[in-house]
């Protein structure tokens, strides 16, 4: 216990050691088995397809799904994907790649920024802390846009503070906050402008620091961040002139201010998701933040001020949004382990725990809870048999049909995970030891990452991955044959290299299929039939229910090649057995 805390706050450790130190350790948690399951439904093979197809048709300056315009992201993810698509090859741990990455040097960004501006101990905590934020690492872990925006905004904002805390190298700190508030408008839209401004904006205006202004080289800057951010959008909207009308209204101001997007959840929404996702070091959070807001009354200058308007600007702006997705608070991660990491080591100086006594309780009870909750949930499934003997419960319930996302040996796992937090919670309000608490929390934390993230989105990617089905199409697709889809399914033209008929609803391709003759790309379920049972191969993927609409329409009989949950891939030519593959 003594070298881990003479580690934790010692002041004179060198950087490369302590990177060495970070990446080895949480580099198993960002990157183990990062390609082991199949992309998840819908985002991950949206966002693994639309590389493909930039590579397949050299062209990245319009993004195109299932070939047709995609305009609802700007290209920088879509960028990163392709390259290590390119590099690494076509799967999944290339799709992935990215957003690890982005983790990885988000983690490593929050530790040179607080030890540039606190010291070592508060920037080795801090780091500790957002590795071991459970919620943070699954994110980076799944191909999704959020985590490159974090990125890049923690990027933006950490510059500015470091270059408005320090007299070195300010020119150079304020020209990469506007270099990254540029990559930030490419990867996700106007948020990536402003956010920081807004952020900036609240600071100067309650720290009463207007001075700042005349140091940021706003001139040079504005010119750099336009730079940046304007070969693409120009060129982008000469080859499509309703690109600006879709990209800014549709999908900026329509998504905040509407519910068009059907994503509307209410006000309280981010407030238990916060809690889970960063858990068990949300519950330390409130504290951190209050004593970041009190800095404000401080006479000393402490930027943890500026933490507390970053955290609270993006919670309440998306909070107050009408579209909401939990991968949109990903950027209060950063900010919060800051203050939370700094805390802690104010904390160890005084080596006690009393103070945290409400957060400490509250944390052994939701861990507990958890652990039961866990053990019992895992095992329904298998109890649901006999529930409906007895007559409690209906065959058709959910309980019965859905899948449950842990199985009674991964229950059983995380319910120990949970309680051993608990005991070492407990035991260290016990010992009134800091350094026990947050050795504790480290550990059950990052084995959740290790082990128990697998199990979960195993059990997810069970129901929400078509990687067997679409390999198995691409397999069996003749030259001539016709790949289809009932609703688009984002991952199977990445699995199989073709393009999907589109029957019934068009989603998100909506747009594109308006934008030249797709008619033969985007049918009806009447339209489905004829084509079926005409000569050339179909080989489609639908749900039970879909067919079971259909069936009675389809001459050829339809031949189940394969089945995963109730996903189906039928045909209307018959195979070989040994063609076929087993229900999963």
């Amino acid at each position: 216990m003594k070298v881990i805390k003479s580690y934790l706050l010692a002041r004179n450790y060198p950087v490369w050691s302590d990177l060495l130190v970070v990446c080895s350790v949480f580099g198993s948690a960002f990157f183990l088995l990062l390609g082991r399951i199949g992309l998840i439904e819908p985002d991950e093979g949206r966002y693994a397809e639309i590389p493909r197809e930039m590579l397949e048709r050299c062209d990245f300056i319009t993004p195109t799904l299932n070939y047709v315009a995609y305009f609802e992201k700007p290209p920088l993810h879509y960028w990163l994907t392709a390259l290590s698509l390119k590099l690494i090859g076509m799967n999944e741990f290339a799709a992935r790649l990215p957003g690890a990455l982005a983790g990885l040097m988000t983690v490593l960004l929050v530790y040179g920024t607080v030890r540039a501006i606190w010291g070592r101990s508060e920037a080795i905590n801090s780091a500790i802390v957002l590795g071991a934020s459970t919620g943070f690492v699954v994110q980076s872990r799944i191909n999704l846009t959020d985590m490159t925006l974090t990125f890049c905004l923690t990027a933006a904002l950490c510059s500015f503070m470091i270059a408005s805390y320090k007299w070195q190298h300010k020119k150079l700190y304020y020209y990469l906050f506007y270099l990254f508030c540029g990559l930030a408008v490419l990867t996700k839209g106007l948020i990536g402008v402003l956010f920081p401004v807004c952020i900036i904006l609240l600071y100067l205006l309650f720290n009463r620091s207007w001075h700042l202004l005349r140091e940021m080289h706003l001139p040079d800057g504005i010119l750099l961040l336009v730079v940046v951010t304007s070969p693409w959008f120009i060129l982008v909207s000469q080859q499509h002139p309703d690109f600006a009308k879709f990209f800014f209204v549709h999908e900026h101001f329509e998504r905040f201010l509407t519910t068009t997007h059907g994503r509307y959840q209410p006000f309280w929404f981010f407030f238990p998701i916060f809690l889970l996702t960063m858990l068990p070091w949300s519950f330390y959070a409130f504290r951190a933040l209050l004593s970041g807001l009190q800095t404000r009354f401080q006479e000393e200058t402490d930027p943890r001020f500026f933490l507390f308007i970053w955290v609270t600007f993006v919670f309440i702006f998306f909070s107050i949004s009408h579209s909401k997705l939990i991968p949109y608070i990903l950027p209060i991660f950063p900010p919060v382990a800051m203050l939370i990491g700094i805390m802690f080591v104010r904390l160890v100086k005084g080596e006690t725990v009393t103070s945290l006594k409400a957060e400490n309780l509250s944390l052994m009870a939701v861990l507990t809870v958890g652990a039961a909750g866990c053990v019992i949930y895992s095992w329904l499934p298998a109890l649901a048999p006999v529930l409906v003997r007895q007559g409690w419960v209906s065959a058709d319930n959910r309980l019965v049909t859905k899948i449950a996302i842990l199985t009674p040996t991964a229950g059983g796992i995380l319910g120990l995970i949970f309680i051993g937090m608990a005991m070492a919670v407990f035991w260290a309000a016990r010992k009134q030891s800091v350094v026990l608490l947050g050795l504790g929390l480290f550990c059950g934390s990052y084995l959740l990452e290790v082990v128990g993230q697998q199990f979960v989105l195993e059990r997810i990617a069970l129901k929400k991955s078509s990687r067997e089905l679409g390999q198995k199409a691409g397999q069996l697709l003749k030259k001539d044959g016709v790949l289809a889809s009932f609703g688009y399914e984002q991952s199977l033209p990445f699995y199989t290299g073709r393009r999907v008929v589109v029957v019934g609803s068009k989603g998100e391709l909506e747009f594109g299929s308006k934008r030249g003759d797709q008619s033969d790309w985007f049918i009806d379920e009447e339209r489905f039939v004829k084509l079926w049972q005409g000569e050339r191969q179909i080989i489609a993927l639908l749900k039970q229910d879909e067919l079971k609409r259909i069936e009675g329409s389809l001459y050829p009989a339809a031949t189940v090649l394969g089945q995963k949950f109730k996903k189906l891939l039928i045909t209307n030519k018959r195979l070989a057995s040994s063609e076929r593959i087993t229900k999963n």
